[in-house]
């Protein structure tokens, strides 16, 4: 007789799921977006997304889809940040040895990066900020995002060559 498959909508399976996943997803959205809180609360939408949509999900795809639902909350939240934030003045550091030239400098380069990152097509931005921020290898981030690891040098790749030609050897 054929194994049934695992159902999500089990408790134990998916309480299995949120021990596995959770904390992962967590520090790759903090990592991703520098907010903790709010990596936090997407981390418990996605899931109570996981749980109201069980009976869609098979068990072998809610890593996926968890990651995926977590990832697009959190581009919609960025894309949020960058609005209010575009209204809002931008705390200046109370004291430092650095010269005014060295810290204009070191802001237009930031600013100039987090650009060029944020420019990247999703799946380059997602690779690059996993191997170079979380220092996962590619056959981690593959079986992470559930692409082969080809894929995730050929996005490695082409984010590395768009991040050059927008701001310069890194």
């Amino acid at each position: 007789m054929p194994e049934q498959p695992v159902s999500v909508c089990d408790e134990s399976v998916y309480d299995q799921l949120y021990r596995e996943h959770a904390e992962k997803i967590c520090y790759y959205l903090y990592y991703k977006y520098g907010d903790m809180e709010k990596a936090q609360d997407i981390v418990q939408d996605s899931f109570a997304k996981l749980w109201m949509n069980c009976s869609k999900i098979i068990f072998g795809a809610a890593k996926s889809f968890l990651y995926k639902i977590a990832n697009n909350a959190s581009i919609n939240e960025a894309i949020h940040q960058k609005t209010v934030l575009k209204y809002k003045s931008t705390p200046q550091k109370a004291y430092t040895n650095e010269s005014p030239e060295f810290q204009m400098e070191e802001k237009e380069f930031m600013d100039k990066l987090n650009q060029a990152i944020s420019g990247l097509k999703e799946g380059q931005r997602e690779v690059f900020l996993l191997n170079r921020i979380e220092k996962k290898t590619y056959k981690e981030i593959a079986e992470m995002l559930g692409i082969s690891v080809k894929a995730v040098e050929k996005r490695m790749h082409l984010a590395l060559v768009t991040l050059r030609k927008k701001i310069g050897k890194i």
